[in-house]
């Protein structure tokens, strides 16, 4: 008899739990909700301290005016000491802009698997809240790409690649939606096959597009600039294909160098024909150990003309 209460009780908690983890919203019906896996760690779990920091990295983000109509950005995605402050490059070049939606195109670091996977629950969320998904957008992105993107309710793990963005789309962007897109594989025919989905469900929207990756990995400090500086020049021309050349050679290195593509070719279809790096630096310059540090760069893809930069 106790062994049968036993097992109820157990079937009952992972239930509960369960429900407790995805459920959000009322009137019966059931969504999902993506919860934080790397607040408290990669960046601060109060709100009130979170949206200061992000405040306080806007705050130092001197970008110079530029006559242009945002359309991409990238930015890096280690924790915010490390490259909070060069993230906030990325986005005060966006900011005060009016978007229809965001575009987030991550790398997967946690799982292997062919194409790229996009989440279709509510939303993300966030010490600060629950970032909305734009559901419509993800399905007709989905339906587009031929089978190459997934959609899925399955982005569980502690991926920081796209969790690392939000609290910052929360704070410069209030409630705009967004599309978070992990991509498994990153040649060019994934990249070419995500952007073309992007671009055909796109269409005459206004959406900002970011990439999120960092550069060289746990090189010397000399030898990190000198890679990163080869990666950055072929994301000023906009070269996408010669980008992730680069990276598929050894030249230089870029965990998330498909989103970066991905970003590079969306923009360009959609009027970009400019591109400025807006801020570079590695974690060297922030410990101070220089014997294996992690590049971090900030860049703005730009349809030149129209309203500059504020």
């Amino acid at each position: 008899m106790n062994r049968h209460v036993c097992t109820i009780s157990c079937i009952i908690l992972v239930m509960f739990l369960a429900l407790s983890l995805v459920a959000e919203g009322g009137g019966g019906e059931m969504e999902m909700v993506r919860k934080p896996m790397i607040a408290g760690t990669w960046y601060p779990a109060d709100p009130a301290r979170l949206r200061s920091d992000i405040e306080g990295y806007l705050a130092g983000a001197r970008v110079d005016a530029l006559d242009g109509t945002v359309i991409g950005v990238i930015s890096p995605h280690a924790g915010y000491v490390y490259s909070g402050q060069v993230a906030a490059y990325a986005y005060k070049a966006a900011q005060g802009k009016d978007f229809d939606a965001v575009i987030l195109i991550g790398p997967s670091h946690r799982a292997s698997f062919r194409g790229a996977s996009l989440y279709d629950g509510k939303g993300y969320e966030t010490p600060l809240g629950i970032a909305p998904v734009d559901r419509d957008l993800a399905e007709k992105i989905a339906a587009y790409s031929g089978g190459m993107v997934s959609l899925t309710s399955n982005h569980v793990l502690p991926e920081n690649s796209l969790e690392i963005q939000v609290p910052f789309l929360q704070v410069v962007f209030d409630r705009v939606p967004f599309v978070p897109i992990l991509m498994g594989t990153q040649d060019m025919g994934t990249c070419r096959a995500v952007a073309g989905a992007i671009i055909r469900a796109v269409g005459d929207g206004r959406v900002l597009v970011i990439a999120s990756t960092d550069l060289s990995h746990y090189h010397s400090y000399d030898t990190a600039v000198a890679m990163d500086s080869a990666a950055l020049e072929y994301i000023e021309k906009m070269d996408a294909e010669g980008f992730l050349r680069g990276v598929e050679s050894g030249r230089y290195e870029a965990c998330g160098a498909g989103p970066a593509a991905v970003t590079i070719l969306v923009a360009a279809a959609l009027g970009a024909d400019s591109a400025k790096i807006l801020a570079y630096m590695n974690s060297g310059d922030i410990t101070g150990d220089r014997n294996g540090v992690v590049g971090y760069a900030a860049a703005v893809l730009y349809k030149k003309g129209g309203k500059g930069l504020q």
